[in-house]
């Protein structure tokens, strides 16, 4: 039988790895057209590894074309030899990548692009208590095996939040505990299944549509409207699983009005196998009005899978991140992916619990949203007191911990962040983060605060200043 060492494994999830290992046998020759591969069952004991990490490489290989099925009778290797040139071909062996060095980014006197929390904003001597405590008085359970969902007091505490902040009844077993969304993306990939098709919004967060890619999934870019994910792009576009952040968007700030949600819910009751994935990633960073519920709260048919991270509200270092699954798929994660250990480690969830019962996080989340709040209000009086006020336009500034800057200038997106760049500044602009971006786009620059140290907020302006004025920018048409 096929033999596979997964020592040398690194970052690849484990279908991917084992995929690789059979894709090279096959290309190289090891494994000969019209060879039978061996059983899913019978592999994944062989292997040491669970009967669904076979079915998704599998899956994957039957894909694209490299083995066939034949019902009731298994997987055979397909014949390729007519697609494969005839240069010679070296097939990298999976077992033995090679990597590059990890690229260093510049340091920047400011730097608008980035969601890295400031330092003096980490409440590190409590945390540092609570640690103190849980090393102290937690002994016994730091040393036991966390369930694949993560422990149970810090579900608890995530349910209690949840229903006091967000208004969502949820019970602790639907709550999922991971090492950051991205992991909680793959391990969704994994539980709705590789076939579906998965949309995403665009413009949107960029990784989310990488992740999906690496996981070798189909992913639509589905455009928006004022009121958010288009419907009717949305349909067309065949998605089984659409992936948004109705609260607030990322990078538009746009805020999904209740009648477009009540279409999404309508849109994924219509098949049973559509799902809604909500990003809530900064739902508590709002600086007008209350809160918008969650979509998740609104919910009867079970078609929402509701995700948050604490990498927003505490630091973007803690990776510790949660989804709340609708009943019947937190039944099917139980039952078939259950193996999982959690990512996170006792120490980090235990002192994340007394953090979340003590009180500590309402705390620290009320100091936080003055804080940004004050970071936003110094920005936006800095440039009102510039050369630039009366030649941009500011939008969405009333959410999250960015706003849209709007400039009326013939020049180039991409001159202006390369001189911007020269300056010391790094600056993103919204056409960017379109697969197809409309014209009307251009020259809206995405002002993300949260790092920049309040004492470089003027000096950075006033550089900003200098950009423009070099770049020709005119009156935009309204004032700050």
């Amino acid at each position: 039988m096929l033999t596979y060492s997964f020592s040398e494994i690194g970052s690849m999830s484990l279908y991917e790895y084992l995929y690789q290992c059979i894709k090279h046998d096959i290309l190289n020759g090891t494994l000969s057209p019209g060879d039978r591969l061996p059983s899913k069952r019978s592999f994944a004991r062989h292997l040491n590894i669970s009967a669904i990490t076979v079915e998704n490489a599998y899956g994957q290989l039957l894909a694209e074309g490299y083995i066939y099925s034949i019902p009731k009778k298994g997987y055979y290797v397909a014949d390729i030899s007519a697609s494969i040139p005839d240069s010679p071909m070296t097939v990298p062996a999976p077992c033995a990548p090679s990597f590059d060095a990890e690229p260093t980014e510049e340091p920047c006197f400011a730097d608008f692009t980035s969601s890295q929390t400031h330092p003096d904003t980490f409440p590190f001597s409590i945390w540092t208590k609570l640690m103190r405590e849980v090393i102290g008085e937690d002994k016994s359970a730091l040393m036991k095996n966390s369930p694949s969902g993560g422990i149970l007091p810090l579900r608890r505490a995530i349910a209690k939040h949840l229903k006091e902040f967000r208004g969502m009844a949820v019970r602790p077993e639907q709550i999922v505990v991971g090492a950051g969304t991205e992991y909680l993306y793959g391990i969704l990939i994994q539980l709705l299944g590789f076939q579906k098709v998965y949309g995403v919004e665009d413009p949107g967060y960029q990784k989310i549509s990488a992740i999906y890619k690496s996981h070798r999934v189909a992913c639509r870019h589905i455009p928006m409207d004022r009121q958010g994910i288009h419907m009717e792009q949305l349909r067309e576009s065949g998605a089984d699983i659409v992936h948004i952040s109705p609260s607030h968007h990322f990078p538009t700030g746009i805020v999904t009005p209740v009648s477009r949600r009540y279409e999404l819910l309508g849109w994924a009751a219509e098949s049973e196998g559509r799902y809604i994935i909500e990003d809530d990633y900064d739902c508590e960073f709002r600086f007008m009005g209350k809160p918008i519920p969650s979509l998740q709260s609104i919910d009867v048919m079970e078609k929402v899978i509701y995700m948050n991270t604490f990498t927003k509200t505490l630091a973007s270092t803690i990776r510790i991140s949660y989804m709340v699954l609708p009943p019947h798929l937190m039944e099917r994660f139980r039952r078939t992916m259950g193996f999982y250990s959690c990512t996170v480690s006792n120490f980090e969830q235990y002192t994340l619990t007394r953090f979340l019962d003590g009180g500590h996080f309402e705390r620290h989340i009320n100091r936080m949203r003055n804080f940004y709040h004050n970071q936003r209000d110094l920005l936006l009086d800095c440039l009102k007191n510039s050369p630039l006020s009366s030649r941009v336009a500011i939008t969405e500034e009333d959410a999250g911990l960015h706003f849209l800057m709007h400039v009326n200038t013939s020049v180039p997106d991409e001159i202006i962040t390369e001189n911007a760049a020269a300056k010391g500044l790094r600056v993103a602009s919204l056409s960017r983060y379109y697969i197809q971006a409309p014209a009307s786009e251009s020259h809206t620059f995405i002002m993300n605060y949260s790092a920049i140290p309040p004492e470089h907020m003027k000096e950075a302006i006033a550089r900003l200043c200098q950009v423009f004025e070099e770049t020709g920018a005119s009156f935009c048409g309204t004032e700050l």
